[in-house]
């Protein structure tokens, strides 16, 4: 059994665990790993707030923007209301401004037909009086020609103006 190679190795291995426990390598081994297990917590620990924290901005930023799409549809919509409340404005004034200027046109007109009425009734009454001072100096002559002729011409233009 002492020729064996696998007694030595494991006589060799009693004896080297006997020094470690002499020395206290199994302690600070111990205390490595306790350190280490520590340290390892303490990063899991705060992996787990940063990701609470990270989660509540999260939340937060959802919230904001929850807030500032619904702000934004506001604004739309009173962009619509406003837009549609000035296009009706708009059609209103232009037809007030249509109305206004057919019937500024339809006054012009009626007092271009009065004028070019008159026009006419004066032209008519002046050749009536041409034809007639015509017509009553060839027949009659003297001082009853021109009576007549006078009274006749007052009395046209009377009835024609």
């Amino acid at each position: 059994m002492f020729f064996d190679p696998e007694t030595w190795v494991a006589i060799a291995f009693v004896i080297l665990m006997v020094v470690f426990g002499y020395l206290g390598v199994f302690k600070s081994a111990m205390k490595a790993l306790d350190h280490r297990a520590d340290r390892i917590k303490a990063e899991l620990d705060d992996a787990t707030r940063l990701k609470q924290e990270a989660a509540k901005v999260l939340a937060d930023y959802k919230a904001r923007t929850a807030s500032a799409e619904r702000e934004a549809a506001d604004i739309i919509a009173n962009a619509r209301s406003e837009a549609e409340r000035i296009a009706i404005e708009a059609k209103a004034k232009v037809e007030d401004f249509v109305a206004r200027r057919t019937k500024t046109a339809e006054s012009k007109i009626a007092l271009a037909e009065a004028q070019a009425l008159a026009d006419v009734r004066a032209a008519a009454a002046e050749a009536a009086v041409q034809a007639a001072s015509t017509i009553l100096s060839q027949s009659v002559r003297g001082q009853v020609a021109d009576d007549l002729l006078a009274k006749g011409i007052t009395e046209v233009r009377q009835k024609l103006n």
